[in-house]
């Protein structure tokens, strides 16, 4: 399926006129094992996995030379293991904000991050709304160990993968008034409509072990 997965991101990347080298696939390997993995993403080449609970991370970690990512609901308890990803998806609150900033102070560390924005307004969903967006931007660009890199978001669960696209493309539009890279959005489900409309980063599991 990885192969498969590969040539849907060339192609639409190939519609909307944009070069593939600017979308980066995260397999997400939520659920699965080291040897399930290794079938299914290492042996293709592709190193850079997401992770959505570190206590499943730290069963992963002899995976070597991987560029892990975190993409799930960070607690501040668990700062303290995040040092090794090169990109936390979720930072979500200006308590987890100064969470990563007290501990990266104290390490000689800069974390890497994207907000992650409820741009549906959905209370099912992590993620700041929108309208508290502008603060949120504010106080992170305000940490000197923190290097906000762009915004993550999870669109609305739909049968149709379109109905996506108006949230993708909001999106976008939110990032480039702030002055933003990357913008992390597109799933198994809809990665394509996300590329379509300006993501740099999708995050695909379900598709990628089927």
């Amino acid at each position: 399926m990885f192969l498969d997965i590969k040539e849907r991101i060339q192609a639409a990347c190939q519609r909307a006129g944009r070069n593939p080298d600017e979308v980066k696939l995260v397999a997400v390997t939520k659920g699965h094992t080291p040897t399930e993995i290794e079938k299914a993403i290492l042996q293709h080449g592709h190193r850079i996995l997401g992770e959505n609970r570190i206590q499943e991370w730290q069963q992963k970690t002899a995976l070597e030379n991987i560029e892990w990512h975190f993409i799930g609901n960070l607690q501040r308890n668990k700062v303290k293991y995040c040092q090794p990803f090169s990109l936390i998806h979720s930072l979500n609150s200006e308590r987890l904000a100064d969470e990563l900033q007290a501990f990266a102070a104290k390490n000689n560390h800069i974390f890497k991050v994207l907000i992650e924005v409820n741009v549906a307004g959905e209370n099912s969903k992590q993620g700041v709304p929108v309208t508290e967006l502008g603060d949120l931007v504010a106080h992170t660009r305000s940490l000197p160990n923190i290097s906000l890199e762009g915004l993550m978001t999870i669109a609305p669960y739909s049968d149709t993968a379109d109905t996506a696209r108006p949230y993708f493309a909001h999106m976008r539009q939110i990032r480039d008034r702030l002055g933003l890279k990357e913008l992390s959005m597109g799933m198994s489900g809809d990665f394509e409509v996300a590329i379509e409309e300006g993501a740099t980063i999708v995050r695909i599991g379900t598709a990628l072990f089927e």
